[in-house]
């Protein structure tokens, strides 16, 4: 394991353990985030925080911004010292200890969870060279309530997520409408005619942090228009090109596309284009 990660630690205890009346444990009552680590520093941290605000807020859990940074920095500063280059950290925020039963705790004190992961270099051969995904079978339920919250139900992406081993590095989500929402781990952007499109997440989904950064800094940057649509399938297998994205493995080029003849005649689709792609993953090394 490089330089002796994981480092894990439960409100800022190292490899404490976590209580099985914690409601996060309980009824996935909570949030987490997961950043780059890039030289001891986490290049989107703000709109981490944000996101985790907002969510926070949405679900009525309680935040200390100022507790989380000191649980943060105190792991940071240990990676440092270890001279890591590239990581992950994971940040759980649940409602904390509570009794049995759903109704929220009048005062709980919520749980802060802090890991550290092993990382990979941006610019993988996935980064490279593009890879292969398939449409997956199962699909998200519609929830506006907890669209684009990044919460701790993710039991659709684990099934989600079953249904191939290594053939591909990622799969398509649709909707109980057959609307295109994201991947399993990723958001899904598509290029037309020079412009980028990416799914509406209004109903469900997760609002991803890479697909912030894409629609508000490297698009805008490279004067990229940008639309946030809903989408059909067939409109995802006519585009010039896709590409996923999420905060940990940046943009991924989409070479091939594998969909079931149940959902659209045409089964093995091919992108050979990727220019829009490549100059956004430039941006991209150039923020990081």
């Amino acid at each position: 394991m490089a330089n002796n990660l994981p480092l894990i630690s439960v409100n800022g205890v190292l490899d404490a353990a976590i209580s099985p009346l914690d409601r996060g444990f309980s009824y996935g009552d909570g949030i987490f985030e997961t950043c780059r680590i890039h030289r001891g520093k986490i290049p989107l941290w703000e709109y981490h925080l944000d996101r985790l605000e907002q969510s926070a807020h949405r679900l009525s859990i309680s935040l200390n911004i100022a507790q989380l940074t000191q649980y943060r920095d105190a792991l940071l500063q240990k990676i440092e010292n270890k001279l890591v280059t590239d990581a992950v950290i994971k940040i759980i925020l649940t409602r904390g200890v509570g009794g049995r039963g759903y109704r929220q705790p009048d005062c709980a004190e919520p749980t802060y969870c802090v890991g550290v992961f092993p990382g990979n270099a941006l610019q993988s051969a996935a980064f490279n060279e593009g890879v292969s995904v398939r449409v997956c079978d199962a699909r998200l339920s519609i929830n506006p309530s907890l669209a684009g919250i990044k919460h701790l139900n993710r039991l659709e992406h684990i099934l989600a997520r079953a249904e191939w081993q290594d053939e591909f590095a990622e799969g398509l989500l649709l909707d109980q409408q057959g609307r295109v929402i994201e991947a399993t781990v990723s958001n899904l952007f598509v290029v037309k005619n020079g412009s980028l499109y990416t799914p509406d997440l209004s109903n469900a989904g997760v609002a991803g942090v890479m697909r912030r950064c894409i629609l508000e800094r490297l698009a805008p940057t490279l004067g990229i228009a940008t639309q946030i649509t809903e989408m059909k399938l067939d409109f995802v297998a006519n585009a010039d090109e896709i590409f996923l994205c999420n905060s940990v493995f940046g943009i991924w080029p989409v070479k091939y596309l594998f969909v079931s003849q149940q959902l659209l005649e045409k089964t093995d689709i091919h992108f050979q284009q990727n220019s829009v792609t490549q100059k956004l993953q430039q941006q991209l090394l150039a923020l990081f």
